[in-house]
């Protein structure tokens, strides 16, 4: 799978992607990721990504044009012709697991970066073919919450994590969080591992492991549990 990335500030990529289970998938050549600078698909001297807003205002609203010009170059250059554009926005609905499990099927996807104030609106309109967004928060760019995006996706590729049901068992994944995990020491702090999960007993383990989750769920995101 391919992930493109368009950002004016290629250099914050540099540490997450090369650490980790991403950093494992890359090895693996399981996935590509490719970072694209907006500042060269710019035409003037001064390599400007943004400008003021027009009717004025504060902040600075990134560019259309080198926008559009990395979107073409990458549909161009590989076979991405019908691949989804994702622009991270806060005004975009709220990426979800069910979402990342989606994605995770396609061949390759584009990832467009807002940052200062905002993007051009024909971006939005013309260029986009959907937006995200990691919560009712406001970051300094898009470039995080890619990071976010990209992280959950990667995940979930056969051969990534080696054992595909610790993706399937994350939290999210079956509407409902995670039951609790344990690991030695047997007892730690006067703090005992609960005894069913030393019993050997795989039907007790799977049916507390599921109370578990069910409970903490009710507890902590009932909405989870709701008819959608």
């Amino acid at each position: 799978m391919q992930f493109h990335i368009v950002t004016g500030f290629p250099r914050l990529f540099a540490g997450p992607l090369s650490e980790s289970i991403i950093r494992r998938a890359l090895d693996r050549q399981l996935v590509e990721i490719f970072i694209h600078d907006l500042r060269d698909f710019t035409t003037d001297k001064h390599r400007s990504i943004d400008d003021y807003p027009y009717g004025g205002g504060p902040g600075m609203i990134l560019k259309p044009e080198p926008i559009f010009a990395c979107v073409e170059h990458i549909r161009e250059t590989y076979p991405l012709a019908s691949a989804k554009v994702i622009l991270m926005s806060p005004q975009g609905p709220t990426f979800t697991q069910r979402r990342a499990n989606e994605l995770a099927h396609e061949a390759g996807i584009i990832i467009i970066c807002g940052h200062y104030k905002g993007v051009d609106e024909r971006v939005r309109e013309f260029l986009a073919t959907e937006e995200l967004s990691i919560g009712d928060y406001v970051v300094t760019g898009g470039e995080l919450p890619a990071m976010i995006v990209i992280d959950a996706v990667v995940r979930l590729i056969p051969g990534v994590l080696g054992d595909l049901d610790s993706a399937i068992g994350d939290s999210f994944q079956q509407n409902a969080l995670d039951y609790p995990h344990y690991t030695r020491p047997e007892e730690f702090r006067g703090q005992r591992v609960p005894e069913v999960l030393m019993s050997g007993h795989h039907a007790k383990i799977a049916e507390w492991r599921k109370n578990m989750a069910e409970a903490r769920t009710r507890e902590r995101r009932a909405d989870l549990l709701e008819p959608k």
